[in-house]
């Protein structure tokens, strides 16, 4: 695996199961409600084209789609770096809070713009998210099994996504897109459990001088103190912006960071260009509205399992190969699409499809995570999920220009197999000096 620096003051924590387990499980649900969250638009896109009172455009729809990966821009670079100085819990708390409201404002939305404006400010939230789940899934996991654990807690987005196609084939028709959004609020019931039972990051408190915080808190873990020992030479990593800045753009990480934004830029394109228009372009490929959300359902389910299976991989023989492959063959997958072939091939393709986009993906935020030293992580992660919004914005916008141009739909998925490819080439060009066997 890409495992921490062994400057990182806790690099060999190896904390107990049960602390393991509860902090994958409640990192794990809140990315369930983010994938909820972004997933709900691919499956409400063929009502919102068929809404008699919005009368909207594809060219709409994907901007629309776009609204809350415009917000995650923000998010992504101010509130991971907030959570660098300020903790992770708080942070994490506030943003599930922030884009769960906006999905109510979203499903009560009278006009296209007020739905827009709501899902941007979910979006908010959504970009704090990802880098405090990661940060403290990497630290509170064994060296052994970052990957794995990181892998298992980022499946939560594709089982969110699934839940919101398996929502969709059950309400949609009969109650409409309004309430499906609507539902998306409902991780605000969990907010008390996330408060009680999360745990703070100890590294944090250890680098803003919270020693006896962090010792009462370890206590209460089951951590034994000498596990907190901070070498003399991690004292002065501290967790100030100046800090990050030099950990993630230093000459021995600069070409690397520019190469993990590519390929973080391209990834996401595939993810959220086939996320909203995946249902739709099966529909122009002659499926009635069920099967395309089963294909939907299906794309998310072998991408939370893939992920789980690649990170099990990349642990074994390298993150950097696996994630490589990984897009490979996420990239024949869609360009087979392109071939107009029986039900269960293309049940198949797009299984395949979702294993080498999201489920690659997920490795690879995991890679990412573990690039840097422990006091960078959060703001790197969310610097890097931050540029990904670049190819966020552009996925959907690629399939609704596509499809106002009335081309073939083989040139959505051609479109999206080379961005595939492009991830790939720039992960196999990354050189990591903190990593043992990038």
């Amino acid at each position: 695996m890409a495992a921490l620096s062994d400057s990182s003051p806790l690099a060999s924590f190896d904390p107990p199961a049960r602390t393991t387990y509860l902090v994958l499980l409640l990192c794990f649900l809140t990315i369930v409600a983010e994938g909820y969250d972004i997933g709900v638009m691919g499956t409400i896109v063929p009502s919102l084209l068929a809404d008699p009172q919005w009368k909207l455009t594809p060219i709409e729809i994907g901007a629309m789609g776009s609204a809350a990966l415009f917000g995650t821009l923000f998010g992504s670079y101010i509130i991971s770096v907030v959570s660098d100085l300020v903790g992770r819990k708080s942070l994490l708390i506030v943003c599930v809070a922030l884009f769960s409201l906006s999905m109510l404002g979203a499903a009560w939305a009278p006009t296209p713009f007020v739905f827009s404006v709501s899902r941007f400010i979910g979006g908010l939230g959504l970009g704090g998210v990802i880098s405090a789940a990661a940060a403290l899934t990497v630290e509170y996991s064994p060296p052994g099994k970052r990957n794995l654990n990181f892998a298992l807690m980022y499946s939560g987005y594709s089982i969110g996504a699934l839940l919101s196609a398996v929502v969709g084939i059950a309400l949609l028709q009969s109650h409409g897109w309004r309430l499906v959004v609507a539902l998306g609020a409902t991780p605000l019931l969990a907010l008390p459990f996330l408060w009680v039972l999360l745990p703070e990051s100890l590294d944090f408190l250890l680098a803003r001088g919270q020693t006896a915080k962090a010792h009462a808190l370890a206590e209460r873990l089951g951590i034994e103190r000498s596990a907190l020992y901070r070498p003399a030479e991690a004292v002065s990593s501290k967790a100030s912006l100046g800090a990050v800045f030099a950990e993630v753009f230093s000459r021995q990480n600069i070409r690397a960071t520019i190469s993990l934004w590519i390929a973080q830029v391209a990834a996401v394109m595939v993810i959220y260009g086939l996320g909203t228009w995946l249902p739709q372009l099966m529909r122009k490929m002659g499926y009635d509205l069920g099967p395309s959300l089963s294909f939907f359902a299906v794309f998310m389910l072998s991408s939370a399992i893939g992920g789980i299976v690649i990170g099990r991989i990349s642990d074994m023989i390298g993150a950097r190969k696996t994630i490589v492959g990984g897009y490979v063959i996420g990239a024949l997958a869609v360009s087979g699409l392109t071939i107009h072939g029986g039900l269960i091939a293309n049940y198949v393709l797009v299984a395949l499809a979702g294993f080498g986009s999201i489920g690659v993906a997920m490795v690879q935020l995991g890679f990412i995570a573990n690039y840097y030293k422990a006091h960078a992580r959060a703001s790197a992660t969310g610097w890097a999920v931050g540029i990904g919004r670049f190819g966020a914005m552009s996925g959907p916008m690629v399939g609704a220009y596509l499809a106002a141009q009335n081309v073939d739909v083989k040139w959505n998925f051609f479109a999206f197999a080379a961005a595939a490819l492009v991830a790939a080439a720039a992960i196999a060009l990354t050189r990591s000096p903190h990593a043992r066997d990038a």
